[in-house]
């Protein structure tokens, strides 16, 4: 591992010299991706600095404490070791996983897709408190929101949502909210006061550009409609809202929030990019269905991740065993504590396997 992080601080260290010259914004291009890796490497190089400094005070205390001296000193000394070398074993803890693969794409924006699934208007209502969920998220962590495709139920409820958050980063927080959700509550519809379960599903795709994925014309089709809503809501005169079928694989995607075909277009060429894209990955590793099962399911409620049971005030995700007793919060996008508890049992998982290797 040492071996490893003197060349890191090697590679940064040029890199540092490189952008210091008086030519290197030239090529723009490459500064920004030299610029961008150099910041991936910051905290690696930061903590192997640290490790460094940390190894040599803890030599220099084991040195003196060879060395004849007072009872008050030596004690101090003790505790002075004892608190180094905590700090070093928790240095490289941080550094093992600093050196774990990168997903390539945890810096990318994201596209979401909800849908309602088992228990008609009930599971309509609850995908439209996923959306509202997600967007008080991304807002709170300063990421924009886009909406594609936005498809309500007379109820107020959404049968499918597609929207962008853009921001860097934003899909290494929201990677690990693709799959089943489940609600257990008492719908505003039922009079009974019974507790009903319902399930939305959600799909996170990382946004790709269409020069990333090979998407010829030929493979697609073109339909344009008016754009229309629930209520008399984005109701358009002209026929501005896409849909666009890629023929080889029968992807179906649409747009209908932005104002023109051509705008319209352009987002559905990107989901539609980001979709094909997902599926190619799943190819690469050979497991396309157990790819698409992990990300949507067949909406059916024993396929959760995650349940929020609103009588009991709970949120508990299946994966980790993790339970929090703050819907309401949760609800209203406080998020962090969900996903660094699913990004840490997601380094450890890592970690025991390069061990294991």
């Amino acid at each position: 591992m040492l071996d490893q992080l003197r060349l890191v601080e090697e590679r940064y260290m040029e890199m540092s010299e490189r952008a210091s010259q008086p030519d290197f914004y030239a090529d723009p291009k490459a500064a920004a991706k030299l610029l961008k890796e150099q910041k991936q490497l910051e905290p690696i190089v930061a903590a192997y600095r640290g490790y460094r400094k940390t190894e040599q005070e803890l030599e220099e205390l084991r040195q003196m404490l060879s060395e004849p001296q007072d009872a008050e000193m030596k004690a101090l000394c003790q505790e002075e070791f004892a608190e180094a070398k905590s700090k070093l074993e928790q240095l490289t803890q941080e550094l093992k996983i600093l050196l774990l693969p990168r997903d390539p794409n945890d810096d990318k924006s994201v596209i979401v897709e909800i849908r309602g699934g088992v228990g008609g208007e009930e599971s309509a209502l609850f995908a439209h408190s996923l959306f509202r969920m997600y967007t008080m998220y991304a807002e709170s962590k300063g990421y924009r929101v886009q909406l594609l495709n936005y498809n309500e139920t007379e109820l107020g409820g959404v049968k499918e949502a597609d929207f962008e958050i853009c921001g860097e980063g934003a899909y290494s927080r929201l990677k690990f909210e693709s799959g089943v959700h489940r609600v257990q509550r008492v719908p505003e519809t039922e009079s009974g006061g019974r507790v009903h379960t319902s399930t939305a599903t959600v799909a996170v795709l990382p946004e790709m550009e269409q020069a990333e994925v090979d998407l010829r014309p030929e493979d697609i089709e073109m339909q344009v409609y008016r754009s229309s809503g629930a209520g008399g809501q984005h109701i358009n005169k002209t026929s501005s809202a896409v849909r666009l079928i890629h023929k080889p694989s029968g992807i179906v995607v649409a747009c209908q929030e932005e104002r023109s075909q051509v705008q319209n277009r352009e987002k559905c060429m990107q989901m539609l990019a980001s979709k094909l894209y997902e599926i190619e990955q799943s190819r690469i590793t050979d497991s396309v269905s157990a790819e698409r099962r992990s990300q949507v399911g067949t909406g059916m409620r024993n396929e959760r991740i995650r349940t929020y049971n609103f009588p009991q005030g709970r949120v508990t995700d299946h994966r980790i065993g993790l339970t929090l007793y703050k819907i309401d919060a949760i609800m209203d996008g406080d998020l962090d504590e969900l996903i660094d508890a699913l990004v840490t049992a997601d380094q450890a998982r890592k970690l025991q396997q390069s061990q294991e290797e």
